[in-house]
């Protein structure tokens, strides 16, 4: 059974840091791609960030410069440092494992930035 788990999320204030983590298992997690995605209220779920099995990273725009994501496949886990944090970021982030062409998704954990 497929499992992943995020956390790391908050309350932080603008121009704040957080850093999410995505412990996964019951995948092949140094062969799969992973990735977060986020919701905020009443839009539709976005990317944010990839990386794939050979830490190939891409971005949305809207988080260039301001967002990294990695993995340590000791650890199983993925993860998304968030910085200079503004009120547009706030939403629901989803972690993402793809395997075999299909979409794994954990529960979210919310994100909030506001002063």
């Amino acid at each position: 059974q497929v499992q992943l788990a995020e956390s790391g999320g908050g309350l932080v204030q603008p121009g704040g840091s957080l850093r999410l983590s995505c412990a996964a298992s019951g995948i092949p997690f140094s062969i799969s791609a992973m990735g977060w995605y986020r919701q905020a209220p009443g839009k539709q779920r976005e990317l944010v960030a990839t990386i794939s099995r050979g830490s190939s990273a891409n971005y949305a725009d809207s988080v260039k410069g301001r967002f990294t994501i990695s993995r340590d496949n000791a650890k199983n886990t993925v993860y998304l440092q968030m910085s200079s944090l503004k009120p547009d970021d706030t939403a629901v982030y989803y972690c993402n494992a793809n395997w075999l062409h299909r979409d794994y998704w954990g529960r979210g954990t919310q994100v909030t930035v506001s002063a």
